[in-house]
C-alpha cells in the first residue's frame, strides 16, 4: 500500500505517516499522473516562495499533468500564472480585497449572516452548510463583483460539480463549466453596456481603458474570483463550526471571550483549513526539496494542511488550541501567489461565527457519520446537520461584538 493512500478519507494519518517516513513522496496525483508530494512544513513554506517552482503549465513537461483542464478564455488567470503577468493582474484587482476595503464590508456581511440565520426561525434542525455557511460567500461575492441575485443558486451548482465531479456524470464538469462560461460573458457585456458600482465594472473599464488586461485576462479574472471567493470561504466556515462543536471546551471558551474570535479562526485555518494542498508547481529546472533531487518540468504538490499539522512547527499540532500563536500558519499560502481574498474569507467567516453563536446557544451536531468532499481541492462537508435554538431571555452570556473583530492585526 502506498503511503499516500486514503489522503482523501484520513489525510492527517496520512500526512504523520509521510512527514516521518518520507517528507519529499512520488504519489499518483488526481489526475492519475506521477507527483511530488511535499509534507514538512519547512520545505512547503521554502517551495511556496521559490521562483524556480513555476505556476504556468507550460513548463511542465509533456504528456506529465493532465490537472484541471479549463477553457483558454477562462485559463488566464492568477493560478496559472508567474510574474511579470501576475503582478500586474493582482495589481489591478488587489485594491479590492484589502483590509481597509473588507472592513467597510463587515456591516453588510452582518446583515446577510443575520437574515440568514431569521429564516431558520428559533429552532429546528439544519443542514449548515446548505443554509449558512454557503448562501453567506455567494451573497457576499456576488454583491462585490455584481452578480445579479436571479443567477446566485445556478453560480452555487456550477462551482459545487467543479471542486467535487460526480463519477457517475462524466459530462457534468463540462457542462457546467461551458454554462458559467456563458453567463459570464453574458454578465460582462451588460456590464459594459450599463456598468454599476461593483467590482466587475471597475474591471471591465479597467480592460476598456488600455491598462494591459486581455479580453481573456478580463474573463478569466472574473471566474477566479467567483470561484475562489465561493470555495475557500464555504469550507473555512463549514470546517470552524464542525471543529468547535467538536471540541466543546474551546467552544466555551470563545462563548465567554468573543474577543478571541479572530485568534479561533487563525487556529481553526491551521487545524482544519479550506485546503489540502496548495496550487500544484512545476520545477523551471532541477531542484533539491527536502534532500530529494526533483528534475525540471514534474509535477510538485505542496501540503498545507501537512504542513500546519507539523509538530516541529506547531506543539500537539492535532489539539485544537484557540490561544495557540498560529503565526506563520501556512493554510492560505504563502509568497506571491498567498491568498488574495484572504482578508475577506477571514472577515466572513468571524462574522459568520459570531452571527450564529450569538443566535443560538444551543447549537449541536445532529448526524455522528459526517461525510467529506471526494476532492483534494477543497477540504469541506457536504453536509453538516445540526440542531439549534435561539438564547433564552435569562441567558446572560454576552453577546459578540462583531465591531471588536477586525482583521488588522492578523498576518497578512
Amino acid at each position: 500500500m502506498d503511503l499516500a493512500d486514503g489522503l482523501i478519507d484520513q489525510p492527517y494519518d496520512v500526512y504523520r505517516r509521510l512527514r516521518e517516513e518520507a517528507p519529499v513522496h512520488r504519489i499518483s496525483g488526481p489526475d492519475g499522473t506521477p507527483a511530488w508530494l511535499v509534507t514538512r512544513y519547512e520545505d512547503v513554506r521554502e517551495a511556496l516562495a521559490d521562483p524556480r517552482l513555476s505556476l504556468d503549465r507550460k513548463h511542465a513537461t509533456a504528456g506529465t499533468y493532465k490537472g484541471f483542464a479549463l477553457p483558454p478564455a477562462l485559463d488566464a488567470n492568477l493560478l496559472n500564472m508567474d510574474p511579470p503577468d501576475h503582478t500586474r493582474i493582482r495589481r489591478l484587482v488587489g485594491r479590492a480585497f484589502t483590509p481597509g476595503r473588507v472592513q467597510q464590508l463587515r456591516e453588510p456581511i452582518r446583515r446577510t449572516a443575520d437574515e440568514l440565520l431569521d429564516a431558520l426561525g428559533e429552532h429546528g434542525t439544519t443542514d449548515l452548510v446548505a443554509s449558512y455557511a454557503a448562501p453567506l460567500p455567494v451573497t457576499v461575492i456576488c454583491d462585490l463583483l455584481g452578480i445579479p441575485e436571479s443567477h446566485r443558486l445556478d453560480f452555487r451548482v456550477w462551482t459545487d460539480t467543479l471542486i467535487a465531479p460526480d463519477p457517475a456524470r462524466p459530462d457534468a464538469g463540462r457542462e457546467a463549466m461551458a454554462d458559467m462560461l456563458g453567463f459570464l460573458t453574458r454578465l460582462l457585456a451588460d456590464k459594459r453596456r450599463e456598468p454599476t458600482d461593483d467590482l466587475l465594472s471597475d474591471l471591465v473599464a479597467v480592460r476598456d481603458e488600455g491598462d494591459r488586461l486581455s479580453e481573456d485576462e478580463l474573463m478569466s479574472l472574473a471566474f477566479l474570483i467567483l470561484f475562489a471567493g465561493y470555495e475557500n470561504t464555504v469550507q473555512l466556515i463549514g470546517n470552524a463550526v464542525l471543529a468547535l462543536l467538536n471540541h466543546p471546551g474551546q467552544l466555551t471558551a470563545l462563548r465567554e471571550d468573543p474577543v478571541l474570535l479572530p485568534a479561533a479562526v487563525e487556529e481553526i485555518a491551521r487545524y482544519e483549513g479550506p485546503a489540502l494542498l496548495g496550487i500544484r508547481r512545476f520545477p523551471v529546472e532541477e531542484v533539491t526539496i527536502g534532500g530529494v533531487t526533483v528534475p525540471a518540468g514534474e509535477t510538485v504538490w505542496v501540503s498545507l494542511s501537512a504542513a500546519n499539522r507539523d509538530p516541529a512547527r506547531f506543539p500537539d499540532p492535532d489539539r485544537l488550541d484557540l490561544t495557540r500563536d498560529t503565526g506563520g500558519h501556512l493554510a492560505l499560502g504563502h509568497g506571491i501567489h498567498y491568498c488574495l481574498g484572504a482578508p475577506l474569507a477571514r472577515a466572513e467567516t468571524e462574522i459568520a461565527l459570531a452571527a450564529l453563536l450569538e443566535r443560538f446557544p444551543h447549537l449541536a451536531l445532529a448526524e455522528d457519520a459526517l461525510r467529506w468532499r471526494p476532492s483534494l481541492r477543497a477540504r469541506g462537508l457536504l453536509t453538516l446537520p445540526v440542531t439549534y435554538a435561539t438564547r433564552a431571555e435569562s441567558d446572560t452570556l454576552g453577546a459578540f461584538d462583531v465591531a471588536k473583530c477586525t482583521d488588522s492585526h492578523l498576518p497578512q
